[in-house]
């Protein structure tokens, strides 16, 4: 008999989709069966007014799930400035992406109040971003709960930084079941997007005391940077991290690391590293490889740290706890 309710059980928890750190597609089809669409109609118009959209979006649901795991900690605002999004390392964050999830959760608010959490709403306007700049569809995963905790303090050593060398990704991927190859598929999302002069100027000016540019970058795309951003660039100038497609979700990111043409060491490592230089030739010569292989890590990412049952809830609006 007790194995018998134990069935029962688990066949309830699978019915229902909340499972503990369980995620399943089509999760609100009975409590909000349009949700997808209301979404994409958002992040279409959005994409419509500013292609920022597309990076900021895509870079905000990394950022959210590799600190506190999938669960929109990264959107709360905080009056005091110690939320996530208040952390040195978020404050570049555009505010088109924080914009697009605010908008999304609105018009799914008005149709299906308090019932989709924030932290689904990014999933989808993450794959929305991706399809509508040129990449692959998937099928997103859903039934997350938005979190109860967003503080600055916890998001140092836990973002990979632009000076990373192939040991140190892999480590901090692992530590979300990410292996190598999604790590390297995650990266080509920097076919997208911008950064700021100083996370790169290092190896342009003072890489190494006898080489002050890295030997790695291309001449030629050396001293595209250094046009781009001299010494005493204003630092509110960003440069392309693509730049042959900036504004098209394709595997040229690949092709640019083979080139020399990586803007940061943890772009350019992917391909100097023999333990990884293969994926790189793979992706570059092959792009279904790497559209399969990122739409297979951004759902395994997805899955990071998913908050059920009490360890979440619904947020009314995005920036703020309910209570």
């Amino acid at each position: 008999m007790e194995a018998w309710r134990g069935l029962c059980l688990i066949l309830v928890l699978v019915v229902l989709g909340r499972g503990e750190g369980q995620l399943m597609e089509n999760f609100y089809g009975s409590s909000c069966p349009n949700v997808e669409t209301i979404v994409k109609q958002t992040v279409t118009t959005k994409f419509g007014q500013t292609f920022t959209t597309v990076p900021a979006t895509l870079r905000l649901f990394f950022h959210d799930c590799f600190v506190e795991g999938c669960d929109a900690s990264v959107m709360i605002a905080s009056p005091n400035g110690d939320a996530e999004k208040d952390a040195p390392d978020n404050i570049s964050l555009a505010g088109d992406g924080f914009d697009t999830v605010i908008k999304a959760k609105e018009a799914v608010e008005a149709q299906c109040p308090g019932v989709v959490s924030c932290a689904d709403i990014l999933a989808l306007a993450a794959r929305d971003v991706v399809v509508l700049s040129g990449g692959p569809t998937y099928n997103v995963e859903l039934g997350r709960l938005d979190g109860f905790i967003s503080q600055a303090s916890r998001v140092a050593g836990n973002l990979p930084e632009p000076t990373f060398d192939l040991d140190l990704l892999n480590t901090m991927f692992s530590k979300h079941n990410l292996n190598q190859i999604d790590m390297i598929a995650l990266s080509g999302a920097h076919t997208l997007g911008f950064s700021h002069c100083n996370r790169f100027a290092n190896r342009l000016y003072n890489f190494t005391p006898s080489s002050p540019v890295d030997p790695s970058l291309d001449p030629d795309y050396a001293q595209q940077l250094m046009s781009a951003c001299p010494q005493d660039v204003d630092p509110s100038i960003a440069v392309d991290m693509d730049p042959t497609t900036p504004r098209l979700f394709d595997n040229a990111y690949y092709q640019n690391l083979v080139a020399g043409k990586g803007m940061f060491t943890s772009d350019e490592v992917l391909f100097t590293d023999t333990a990884s230089k293969s994926t790189v030739n793979d992706f570059a010569t092959n792009s279904l490889n790497f559209n399969g292989a990122f739409a297979t890590a951004m759902t395994k990412l997805g899955r990071v740290g998913v908050k059920m049952g009490d360890q979440g809830e619904i947020r009314k609006v995005c920036t703020t706890f309910n209570s």
